[in-house]
């Protein structure tokens, strides 16, 4: 039987931590920014987020291979 594949979108968007959980970028910091304003930019700029139990099950589904 061949190897699962991972899903490739997944592999791009999610990463693994050391401790086991799944790390995500958050949304509305990439493109059209000059219309948002530097306080909403300024909260967006925290750092990446982790997925919640529920969404961290299906990625983790989709990264198997990686």
């Amino acid at each position: 039987m061949p190897k699962l594949k991972s899903h490739r979108g997944a592999c791009k968007r999610f990463r693994k931590t050391a401790s086991g959980a799944i790390k995500r970028r958050g949304a509305y910091r990439n493109h059209i920014l000059t219309k948002k304003s530097t306080k909403q930019k300024r909260h967006l700029r925290v750092g990446a987020s982790t997925l919640k139990p529920c969404d961290a099950r299906l990625a983790e589904r989709m990264l198997h291979g990686s």
